[in-house]
């Protein structure tokens, strides 16, 4: 499960979040600890799939800065919320960001098609900084990681697909150390079990990252959305 995830985060960004339930399911670990060591192990996947796509060219650097400038403190700020949740709430809001991740896929795409914003147009920075606030409090919040909530933002607002995945390869960094931070003041990252998924999640980033710029990524999306709409839902049922 650790290699599924680390793919679909090098290929379409969506799917760093179906690692928590496996890891509350098959790891053994409560809803706070599982959120945690996800979040951590999402350092050395952001590490190792920004060089791989900076190694391509496909990280735009203009869009890329203000939506990590955005994310620095609000990923603080979602993680060190996160541990005032009860359990069963904190599973259930993870679980509708789940769901809502993999609906977000399957919805139409409406409107003409125009030209990706750049990041130079009015407004287009401080947009960007906003995403940023928003993925690193949904970040530290659920422990999902970055990329589940900037993608998605990105590309409704006008910016290009790859670029949004580029971006939030770096973003992931940003995301995990900040959320990171409290969680280590808590002591909810179980270090011995993210080591050996950590090696899995690059394992399946190095594969996802050749498909981003090999396939069309829109079967690969139909596939991570179906999957986090499956886990999403039988992961609410069991919390509720």
């Amino acid at each position: 499960m650790a290699t599924v995830v680390g793919l679909f985060i090098g290929a379409v960004g969506v799917g760093g979040v179906l690692l928590i339930p496996f890891l509350v399911i098959l790891g053994g670990l409560g809803i706070h600890a599982a959120a945690a060591t996800a979040l951590f192990t999402f350092l050395f996947t952001g590490l190792f799939g920004t060089w791989l796509f900076q190694r391509r060219g496909s990280i735009n650097w203009r869009l890329t800065l203000p939506v990590c400038i955005g994310a620095v403190f609000f990923g603080y700020l979602g993680s060190a919320a996160a541990a005032h949740l009860a359990p069963q709430a904190l599973a259930v809001t993870i679980a509708v960001i789940i769901v809502g991740a993999g609906a977000y896929v399957f919805m139409p795409r409406r409107g003409p098609l125009r030209v990706p914003r750049d990041g130079r147009g009015r407004g287009d920075v401080a947009m960007l900084v906003a995403i940023g606030a928003a993925a690193g409090f949904g970040s530290g919040l659920s422990g999902a990681g970055g990329p589940l909530f900037s993608v998605p933002l990105m590309v409704i607002l006008g910016f290009a697909p790859l670029a949004a995945v580029g971006a939030s390869q770096v973003l992931q960094i940003i995301a995990s150390v900040s959320g990171s931070l409290a969680a280590l003041q808590d002591g909810r990252v179980d270090f011995v079990l993210a080591a050996w998924v950590t090696g899995f999640e690059l394992a399946g980033v190095a594969a996802g990252v050749w498909l981003a710029h090999a396939v069309s990524p829109s079967a690969l999306r139909r596939v991570a959305g179906a999957l986090c709409i499956a886990v999403g839902s039988f992961m609410l049922m069991r919390a509720l």
